[in-house]
């Protein structure tokens, strides 16, 4: 049964199972830098079910920030800790304080623009932006800039390091993560690697950055995916969000692991094939068209 035969009024258990797939892609893809937003385009149109929509896919990524907020408990309460020494005391130059101000700051280029999205862009649900055609050239433009920062990287910044300069220009980056196919994580990753950073700080520091920016996302998103009968409501959104959190601790521990003996490469690899593939897939579905 495809997604589209059901979108008005999905039984229970169908609408469960769309939302615990789509919360597993969701928590494989949201901090490998694969871009999730592209995958949950993409996979549920290949199983026939249709697009989720921008709301279920935003309100899902609340299962990632769970996990995130869980893994980097301990980083994020020394954050505090510096912030408030450094508002008490004047000490802006502990690395804790200059990671809570480049956090802030890298979160102001998404917002502003993820704003100017919604606010101003009222159609762009349905835009060729999010066209699996733009998904395809996306994906394989910023796998060609990955592997280039891969290349020229000086892999020598570590997280202690980070000042707010360096917020700002890897927010510069994450703000391009609006764009499906683009990736936050994998933008994010790129910039702090043409930067100059290591690269388990630079994931890191991505997982830490996207903390602000995808927990507004959900909650502004929250409202409407629960109304949205074609995703079941409650229910099958606290499936899918369950979901995204398992995972999404699983990715984070794993590709930490990964990046401090191995390089990009295989993401660049696989985003080059993601977009071919998905290239020539819509390139046939065009040509059985009547």
């Amino acid at each position: 049964m495809s997604f589209l035969a059901i979108a008005e009024a999905p039984s229970l258990g169908v609408a469960c199972w769309h939302a615990l797939v789509l919360g597993v892609v969701q928590g494989l893809t949201e901090f490998l830098p694969i871009s999730s937003t592209a995958h949950l385009k993409v996979v549920p149109l290949l199983l026939g079910w249709g697009d989720p929509g921008v709301a279920f896919t935003a309100v899902i990524q609340l299962g990632s920030i769970i996990a995130v907020l869980a893994y980097f408990r301990l980083d994020l309460l020394e954050v505090v800790r510096g912030i408030g020494r450094a508002l008490r005391d004047g000490r802006w130059s502990d690395p804790s304080a200059r990671l809570g101000v480049a956090i802030a700051l890298g979160t102001v280029p998404i917002v502003l623009a993820g704003m100017a999205l919604k606010f101003g862009v009222p159609g762009y649900e349905h835009s060729v932006m999010r066209s699996v055609t733009s998904i395809a050239v996306v994906s394989i433009v910023m796998a060609l800039l990955l592997g280039l920062a891969e290349l020229v990287g000086r892999r020598r910044q570590h997280l202690d390091d980070v000042m707010p300069r360096d917020g700002l220009l890897v927010g510069l980056a994450q703000a391009l993560a609006l764009v499906p196919g683009v990736s936050r994580s994998g933008s994010t990753l790129t910039a702090s690697l043409f930067d100059g950073w290591e690269r388990a700080s630079a994931a890191r520091f991505s997982f830490l950055l996207g903390i602000p920016a995808i927990t507004l996302a959900g909650l502004v998103e929250l409202k409407d995916a629960l109304h949205q009968k074609a995703n079941g409501g409650l229910v099958p959104t606290l499936v899918g969000v369950v979901a995204a959190t398992v995972v999404s601790w699983l990715a984070i521990a794993w590709l930490l692991r990964f990046l401090q003996r191995n390089s990009t490469w295989i993401f660049v690899a696989y985003r080059l094939l993601f977009g071919v593939v998905l290239l020539l897939w819509f390139r046939g579905l065009d040509a059985v068209q009547p």
